[in-house]
């Protein structure tokens, strides 16, 4: 079935009297890559946070994510620290599909004495690995990645980029980066989002 790009149509927020986005107007083709760039607080992280339905518009809409399986990385890694690697990689996958949890944290670099130690006991690149991994493991429609890099050393970032190219391969996903290399890795499509009134991208 072909699948609809995702759309968010004249889509305003606000928490309070702040205005978040303002008309934001935003085209997600199926199986692409977008790459929002911008200053910082000028809402990169409520935009995707609408697309994963974590909040609704004030105004408009976003159409397209109906029956959508999502996943995320977001700035924050959300593991369950008191779970080993494997095991929060795990969560997200069916029980068929369990044993390849090990070779998808593999494939991001953890050696095998971390995989079962509590995420909590990892360093901050590892448990960033780990997010990471838990994310694309699934096989997800659209995959929002909120500065996924974050945190990983010079020695392990391109062999993670890799893996991220390699597994949004056919899927739709937004990719939030203050690094245009990282935009460029990953073939995506490059909106800029600023201050002002009327935002449309």
């Amino acid at each position: 079935m072909t699948r609809e790009p995702i759309t968010m149509h004249s889509v305003t927020k606000r928490y309070g009297n702040h205005v978040v986005l303002d008309g934001v107007g935003l085209v997600l083709e199926p199986g692409t890559v977008t790459a929002l760039t911008g200053p910082n607080g000028v809402g990169k992280t409520t935009l995707v946070r609408l697309l994963l339905g974590l909040e609704t518009p004030d105004w408009g809409s976003v159409t397209g994510v109906a029956g959508l399986r999502r996943a995320a990385v977001f700035q924050e890694d959300r593991l369950c620290a008191h779970l080993d690697a494997v095991a929060n990689v795990r969560l997200v996958l069916d029980r068929s599909h369990r044993a390849s949890a090990v070779d998808e944290l593999a494939l991001v670099g953890l050696e095998p004495a971390d995989l079962t130690k509590p995420v909590r006991e990892l360093s901050g690149g590892q448990r960033r690995r780990v997010a990471i991994a838990r994310a694309l493991a699934v096989g997800a429609d659209l995959v929002v990645l909120d500065e996924p890099f974050t945190g990983l050393d010079a020695g392990t970032k391109p062999a993670v980029m890799e893996y991220v190219r390699e597994r949004l391969t056919g899927r739709t996903a937004v990719l939030i980066t203050h690094d245009p290399t990282e935009a460029e890795f990953l073939g995506a499509r490059v909106v800029r989002l600023r201050h002002s009134p009327g935002l449309g991208l």
